[in-house]
C-alpha cells in the first residue's frame, strides 16, 4: 500500500507539472477507467445474491455430491465480473469462498470470460493461432498458480487438489478444444461473454431503477451503492498502481531487453508481459511487433498474470486485503510456469491452431 501511495504521489505531482514525464497521464487514466469498470462490474455485483439463490438449487447439491464446496462455481466468472460475490454467496466454508472468489476467479474465470474472447477479438487474424497456442500453454500451467494461491490461502495440498476437480476437468476439456477446434471454441467463448454482458447490463438497469424510484423490481439484489463503492475503491488503488507500474516498466526496459536476448524472446514480448500485469488491452495491440515465440509467450503469460497490478489488486485490497498474498502468489506462479512451458514446448505447436 505504501508503494501504491508513492505511485499516486508521483502521478499527481507530474500532473500538476503538466504531465512532463507521462506519469500524470497514468494518474488520470485511473479515473478514465472508472466508467468501463462500473459497466463491467456493478450489474453483476448487484445480481450476485439473486444468482446465488437461483443457481444454488442446482449447483449446491451437485458440488456437494462431489465433495466440493459450491463456492468453486463462482470461479467461472472473473473476479471483477461477479465471480467473487457469487463464490461468497454460494460458499459453505468461508475460506473456500475467499479462495474461489479471488484466486480461482482471477485465474480461470478471467481467462474464460475476458482474456480469450477479448483477445481473439482484438488480435489480428494472422496472429490468433499464436495467441491460441499461448492460451493452451497458459491454461496447462494454471494448476501451478491455483496450488500456490491455495497454499497461501491456508488450504492444504489435498484440499487444493480436491476442491479444484471441477476446474481441472474444465481445463482438460479446454486445452484439447483449443487445439482441435479453435474456431468453435472461440465462438463459444464470445457467446458466453456476450451473455454475461447482457446479464450485467440487466442487473445495472434494475439496480438503477431501485435507486431512483425506491421500487425493487427484483427482490434480493444488492444495492447499487455497494457496487459503486467497490468500483471506487479499485479506482483509488489504480491512482497509484498505474503510475508505479509505468515507473517499473521504464526501469526494467533495458534489463528486459538483455533477458529477452538470453531467453530467445523479443524485448517487446517481455515488455508486453509487464504491461499485461496492469492491463491486457495494450498487449493485444502490441502483437504485430512481436515474433512468433513472443506472441505465444505473451498469450501464455496473460492467462494467469493479467491485471494483477491494477484491477485485480485493487479489487482484493477493497474486498479482502488479507488475501493479497494469495492473489499475487497464485498469479505470478501461474504466469511464470506458463512462460517456462513456452520455453520448453513453444516450438512444438507451430501450425495446428488455425482460424478461418
Amino acid at each position: 500500500m505504501i508503494v501504491i501511495a508513492a505511485g499516486a504521489v508521483l502521478g499527481g505531482a507530474d500532473r500538476l507539472c503538466g504531465n512532463r514525464l507521462g506519469y500524470g497521464d497514468k494518474f488520470e487514466e485511473a479515473f478514465r477507467l472508472l466508467g468501463p469498470m462500473a459497466l463491467s462490474m456493478a450489474g453483476m455485483i448487484c445480481l450476485a445474491p439473486v444468482l446465488a439463490g437461483v443457481l444454488g438449487r442446482v449447483i449446491v447439491p451437485f458440488y456437494r455430491g462431489l465433495g466440493v464446496d459450491p463456492a468453486m462455481f463462482g470461479g467461472v466468472l472473473a473476479i471483477d465480473m461477479g465471480g467473487y460475490q457469487l463464490a461468497k454467496e454460494l460458499a459453505a466454508d468461508g475460506r473456500m469462498g475467499s479462495y474461489a472468489g479471488i484466486v480461482v476467479s482471477a485465474l480461470f474465470g478471467c481467462t474464460l470470460v475476458f482474456t480469450i474472447p477479448v483477445g481473439m477479438g482484438m488480435i489480428p487474424k494472422e496472429d490468433r493461432r499464436f495467441f491460441a497456442r499461448g492460451i493452451m500453454l497458459g491454461v496447462s500451467a494454471m494448476p501451478a498458480g491455483l496450488f500456490a494461491g491455495g497454499i497461501l490461502s491456508g488450504l492444504s495440498i489435498s484440499e487444493c487438489l480436491h476442491q479444484n476437480l471441477p476446474v481441472f476437468a474444465a481445463v482438460l476439456l479446454l486445452v484439447p478444444g483449443l487445439w482441435k477446434m479453435p474456431d468453435k471454441m472461440v465462438r463459444g467463448f464470445c457467446m458466453l461473454a456476450d451473455g454475461i454482458q447482457v446479464l450485467i447490463t440487466a442487473g445495472l438497469v434494475l439496480a438503477a431503477v431501485e435507486y431512483l424510484t425506491g421500487w425493487n423490481p427484483l427482490p434480493g439484489m444488492a444495492p447499487i451503492e455497494e457496487a459503486m463503492e467497490v468500483v471506487a475503491s479499485i479506482g483509488v488503488v489504480m491512482l497509484g498502481s498505474l503510475p508505479a507500474a509505468e515507473f517499473l516498466r521504464r526501469v526494467l526496459e533495458k534489463p528486459f531487453a538483455y533477458l529477452g536476448r538470453k531467453m530467445g524472446m523479443c524485448p517487446q514480448c517481455l515488455t508486453g508481459m509487464l504491461i499485461g500485469l496492469v492491463s491486457p488491452m495494450p498487449v493485444f495491440s502490441m502483437y504485430r511487433d512481436m515474433d512468433e515465440k513472443g506472441k505465444t509467450a505473451a498469450g501464455a503469460f496473460l492467462v494467469s498474470g493479467t491485471s494483477l497490478l491494477a484491477a485485480h489488486m485493487g479489487f482484493v485490497l477493497a474486498a479482502e486485503p488479507e488475501m493479497l498474498p494469495a492473489l499475487t502468489g497464485g498469479k505470478i506462479c501461474g504466469a511464470v510456469a506458463a512462460v517456462l512451458l513456452v520455453s520448453v514446448f513453444g516450438g512444438t505447436f507451430v501450425e495446428k491452431p488455425r482460424f478461418v
